[in-house]
């Protein structure tokens, strides 16, 4: 049985012997990274320099949202904006395994630059074992390369340290919050590292990326407002994809071709399989309608998923 407690005190007297000059951490405001965070900053204090970068793929607000939240954990933390460079690097891009691998790619390349800044060898990532199971190598098949494992590049400027790693998801909570996350934290749910990039099904251009940000914006606060009016339990997962097809729609008495977004919502405990969400039929007609209604020039269509993984995956790319 895992045992959070002798977890932390292992792996903190670990990290301690192990560093001991500066690191810097890549840190999202995501369950895995900020339990990282804050258990490597329990090691080595003021030698932690926490990186949190605005690829321009983040949900809405969430850059403000979770550099508040990061600070007020009294992490040392830096925030980059680096939305133009990874628009640039995935301008016209639509393959999802080059997506992760550029976006993986330009990630460390970003962090290279921060660790010259701070005189940091030591890189620490947020990783746990799915991502390095579902990126595959060895016996293991490839599902999708994740940012984070199949997404690196070849040369790398500092030593990945990755203290997570062997644990799951339903793992890393209980260590969140024997470290003292609040709730909102360590029960947060699974965001990917590529963001928005992988909910965006074709080129992730800044237009495409203001109309999923706006989608996932309502399908939290409607799901959310349901779970706390007790009309469902809360999903582990829950967000929205935009489609890379239109169809013709009605706005008033006027034709309309728009984009097409779909709601996904999934049962799970690790990550590793899940079950769709058996959300009731109001809840998500008043997804569809605030969504149809507010992005009316973008959206002419809402659908919803019942894919379990497997055979689907729970993010679609």
């Amino acid at each position: 049985m895992f045992k959070p407690d002798k977890f932390i005190q292992e792996k903190t007297a670990e990290l301690r012997e192990k560093i001991k000059c500066n690191a810097i951490i890549g840190l999202s405001g995501g369950v895995d990274s900020t339990t990282s965070a804050v258990l490597v900053n329990k090691a080595i204090g003021k030698n932690l320099r926490c990186v949190l970068v605005d690829t321009g793929y983040m949900r809405k607000n969430e850059i403000e949202k979770n550099s508040a939240m990061l600070r007020k954990l009294g992490l040392n933390l830096l925030v980059v904006n680096a939305k133009d460079r990874f628009y640039a690097k995935l301008k016209g891009i639509i393959e999802p395994e080059q997506k992760r691998k550029l976006i993986g790619e330009l990630f460390i390349r970003i962090f290279e630059e921060i660790a010259r800044e701070e005189n940091a060898r030591y890189f620490i990532q947020g990783t746990i074992a799915p991502d390095w199971i579902e990126s595959g190598g060895g016996l293991r098949d490839k599902i999708k390369s994740h940012h984070n494992v199949g997404g690196l590049p070849a040369e790398i400027g500092f030593e990945i340290v990755e203290p997570l790693r062997d644990l799951y998801k339903d793992e890393v909570r209980k260590v969140g919050q024997v470290l003292g996350l609040p709730p909102e934290i360590h029960q947060k749910q699974p965001f990917p590292g590529p963001g928005l990039a992988v909910r965006i099904l074709g080129e992730t251009s800044p237009e495409n990326v203001k109309i999923v940000q706006e989608a996932c914006a309502i399908v939290e606060e409607e799901i959310e407002r349901a779970s706390e009016n007790k009309e469902i339990t809360k999903p582990w997962q829950y967000f929205a994809v935009l489609l890379p097809v239109k169809a013709v729609g009605v706005q008033g008495d006027v034709r309309s071709y728009g984009n097409i977004i779909t709601v996904r919502a999934v049962e799970s405990i690790d990550g590793m399989s899940a079950s769709y969400t058996k959300i009731p039929h109001h809840i998500l007609e008043r997804i569809s309608v605030r969504i149809t209604n507010t992005l009316k020039d973008n959206v002419s269509r809402v659908v919803f998923d019942i894919t379990n993984k497997p055979p689907g995956t729970i993010e679609y790319e």
